[in-house]
């Protein structure tokens, strides 16, 4: 039986594929088709895919309150259960990790499973550092220099260095170009969001990707979520904290391998009735 009453869904939702359930929760100043777009096509070719765009990102619209994780939290769950979802997996990355771990803390009877690419409990220092300079570079108005700090930022060192100039220059123009309304918001959860206590009350499968060239979340800090989780697994991947612009095939193949191995039996038990 279900423990708590959803609310009605009210965030944009992107659909695709059929299968057991996989809801996708993306991170601050993205959205589900910036952040999982490259490999969109690849978990709905065995899933039922629901992504949830956040308030600001994507269509849904900027929230006029400050963003909470538990209204957020039971906005996954309420999207997925709308489109016939009884039970699914859960895949966040970078601030979607918290919001997914408290989904599956609020409605262990809905998660089966949660995939966490480049994430946290909590913000360090490191993070909050970051967070107040993004803040103040995208209060200014200077969305040049705030895209050349972004892909500083979220790519690897390797990444940044090989790749050619015209290249990351592009780069640069279509990230000044694709800040969502909802940034300030976004980024004032991210100050303030704290799942530490949860970690211990999760009960399924887990997968850490650990991001081994995040020079936002070090890879120790996320490796540190593995280890409070019981039972976590943890997998690494050559990238920085965007893995969707850096190696999207791998990305796929490390939660796509997960997946697999905690394939339900019984579709039915994890994803549209039928």
């Amino acid at each position: 039986m279900r423990k708590t009453v959803l609310p009605e869904p009210v965030l944009a939702r992107t659909v695709r594929g059929s299968g057991p359930g996989l809801v996708l929760s993306h991170g601050a100043n993205g959205s589900i088709e910036r952040q999982f777009g490259p490999i969109l096509d690849g978990l709905a070719a065995d899933h039922t895919v629901v992504g949830v765009d956040l308030p600001g990102s994507g269509a849904t619209a900027r929230s006029e309150t400050p963003l909470d994780i538990d209204q957020l939290a039971d906005q996954l769950v309420a999207a997925a259960d709308a489109e016939g979802l009884d039970t699914f997996t859960i895949a966040g990355i970078s601030l979607g990790g918290p919001i997914g771990i408290r989904a599956a803390v609020r409605h262990p009877d809905r998660v089966t499973a949660l995939v966490l690419t480049a994430t946290f409990a909590r913000p360090d220092a490191k993070v909050r550092l970051f967070n107040s300079i993004w803040r103040q570079l995208y209060e200014s108005g200077d969305r040049r220099l705030l895209a050349e700090f972004g892909a500083l930022m979220a790519f690897s060192t390797r990444t940044l260095n090989t790749m050619p100039s015209e290249r990351l220059q592009a780069t640069i123009e279509r990230i000044a170009g694709a800040f969502p309304p909802g940034t300030p918001e976004q980024a004032d959860l991210l100050e303030r969001i704290d799942v530490s206590d949860d970690l211990s009350q999760i009960e399924v499968p887990a997968l850490v990707v650990v991001t081994i060239g995040d020079w936002l979340v070090p890879p120790e800090t996320q490796r540190c979520l593995a280890d409070r989780i019981p039972g976590a697994k943890s997998a690494d991947i050559a990238t920085g904290h965007a893995p969707f612009g850096e190696d999207p095939d791998e990305w796929l193949r490390t939660i796509t391998a997960f997946l697999r191995r905690n394939r339900p039996q019984d579709a039915e038990e994890a994803g549209r009735p039928g």
